[in-house]
């Protein structure tokens, strides 16, 4: 399936995750997408833009208990942190993220919405290559970047 995995983060995570400190992003349900896959980070309030991307290293599902086993160095957060989000989950998923790149400036939300009709997932979803051009016509800096994702062998 071609796609790219659009993905929610607070900013505190999307800064670990760029700045390679944060390899492991772990959600509260199965996320579907092969090793390769572009990810784009968008960074929650208070800097709701995009601010960069990374590639999907590989992906674990099982119960929290076991992502947690196998991620806990890897994730950014504390134990605490971690058990709150994922209280009453039964199933998790930790995303290994390699190759993270910053853009040179974040995608404010105003502008992507300017671009056409822009909603900031409340977790992630996927993108077409539609959804990416659209995003890329809304910021020149990031726009390079963003069309690159479309050559990504997850989208050829």
């Amino acid at each position: 399936m071609e796609r790219a995995l659009l993905l929610s983060v607070h900013p505190r995570f999307a800064t670990a995750i760029l700045a390679g400190s944060k390899t492991v992003e772990v959600r509260r349900q199965r996320v579907a997408v092969p090793p390769g896959t572009p990810v784009v980070l968008y960074a929650t309030a208070p800097t709701m833009a995009l601010v960069g991307m990374a590639r999907v290293a590989a992906v674990q599902v099982g119960t929290p208990r076991e992502v947690w086993s196998t991620s806990r160095s890897r994730t950014g957060i504390t134990r605490r942190e971690y058990d709150e989000y994922m209280s009453g989950a039964t199933q998790a998923s930790g995303l290994t993220l390699e190759e993270p790149v910053a853009f040179e400036e974040p995608v404010p939300l105003s502008a992507l919405r300017s671009a056409g009709a822009f909603h900031p997932p409340q977790s992630y979803r996927y993108l077409q290559g539609e959804a990416l051009r659209q995003m890329a016509t809304a910021s020149p800096a990031a726009g390079t970047a963003l069309l690159s994702v479309m050559s990504a062998p997850a989208l050829a």
